[in-house]
């Protein structure tokens, strides 16, 4: 019984990781639907209304965002609108390295050193898949025939 929780306290430390990088991308756009959602909800429209304010601006965002990416034209401004989205994504990733440093080693310094590899890491995750999505599907080969 002692291997199967250990086992099993592995497979959930992976589903998370797992989750973290997949859902980095999109934590711009929670977030602006989050906050759209709440200044709804604050103006009165209820919880229904919010949740459909939120979903939309949240959707908004990831289409304005890739949008922008595949028709810019110059480099320095895909970059800077790849930095908007990774931004967030690297916080989240922060915090979600934080929170499980915090519950498996007592040293505050080390908690801190892990959580900045953890953010890191979903930063580059996030920016690779980023970029990956603003790759120019070309009929041609690179080679240029």
């Amino acid at each position: 019984m002692f291997a199967v929780g250990i086992l099993a306290s592995f497979a959930a430390i992976a589903a998370m990781c797992w989750l973290v990088f997949n859902l980095a991308v999109f934590a711009l756009p929670f977030l602006v639907g989050l906050h759209a959602g709440i200044w709804d909800y604050g103006t009165g429209a209820g919880w229904f209304g919010a949740i459909l304010v939120g979903g939309f601006a949240a959707g908004l965002t990831l289409a304005i965002g890739q949008a922008l990416i595949m028709l810019v034209r110059p480099l320095w401004a895909r970059f800077i609108i790849a930095l908007i989205f990774v931004v967030p994504a690297v916080l989240a990733g922060f915090h979600a390295t934080l929170g499980n440093a915090r519950a498996m080693m007592p040293s505050e310094t080390w908690q801190m050193i892990f959580s900045v590899i953890g953010a890191a890491a979903v930063g580059i995750s996030a920016f690779l898949r980023i970029a990956g999505s603003a790759a120019e599907p070309s009929g041609r080969s690179p080679i240029g025939a």
